[in-house]
């Protein structure tokens, strides 16, 4: 019994201690985000005039202002809503093989009279898509909107002030002012710029290869683009 007891007391003299490992207790960070004004460095004089606050959203356009930075317009237009219009695989033959990306089409807007679309090609879809949300954004363009339509004569903001062509490929759109109460009656790639840019109610027309998203979009952001080519009895006196 004695060699037994000398052998427990070497065994627990070497055996190496053991710590109890206890958890952390988990501690809520609180973190601060930074807005676009504080966190945003402009780089251009487009951009410190912006910062300034010295320059409005309207001055953009009328003094014809290249727009190189989105935080600009992430600044003077709040609450901007995306929306992916449609995403396909496109493939490039090279001496290697066939070399595939992702090609997303992204539409952005704050519903209320601007809106812009891009598109991205990438090998993965996530960051495709934010590439093209950067890119729209600097593709915003104001949209005229009225209510054109005889049947409502309202003067609400409604709908477009008068008939619209415009055209990207072989995908023909015509804009059509409609009364209150009548909707969007258009296909699903043509209703995401015109409720983007807060267009209720409106005939579209679309000739052409209809199927094809990207560029029933892109013709329906070229019609409203080219309502600004006309003057309209409230535009006189500007």
């Amino acid at each position: 019994m004695s060699e037994d007891k000398q052998n427990e007391d070497s065994f627990k003299k070497y055996r190496p201690k053991t710590r109890k490992i206890r958890p952390k207790e988990s501690k809520e960070r609180k973190i601060r985000r930074k807005t676009p004004m504080q966190e945003w460095i402009p780089k251009t004089s487009l951009g410190m005039a912006v910062k300034n606050g010295d320059i409005m959203l309207e001055d953009i356009w009328l003094n014809n202002y290249r727009v190189l930075e989105k935080e600009i317009f992430d600044i003077l237009i709040p609450n901007i809503k995306e929306t992916v219009v449609d995403i396909s695989m496109v493939q490039k033959q090279t001496d290697s093989g066939e070399h595939s990306r992702f090609k997303s089409i992204v539409c952005v807007g704050n519903e209320e009279g601007y809106v812009g679309i891009a598109s991205n090609k990438s090998h993965e879809v996530g960051p495709g898509i934010r590439k093209a949300i950067s890119a729209a954004k600097l593709n915003i363009i104001p949209v005229k909107r009225g209510c054109g339509s005889w049947e409502c004569n309202c003067g609400g903001n409604h709908s477009i002030p008068f008939t619209t062509i415009g055209k990207c490929g072989s995908v023909e759109v015509k804009l059509k002012p409609a009364p209150k109460g009548t909707g969007l009656v258009a296909s699903d790639a043509a209703k995401i710029p015109l409720s983007l840019a807060g267009i209720k109610d409106c005939y579209v027309f679309i000739k052409g290869n209809s199927k094809n998203a990207e560029n029933t979009a892109k013709a329906v952001i070229n019609a409203l683009k080219n309502a600004y080519k006309i003057n309209s009895p409230k535009d006189w006196a500007i």
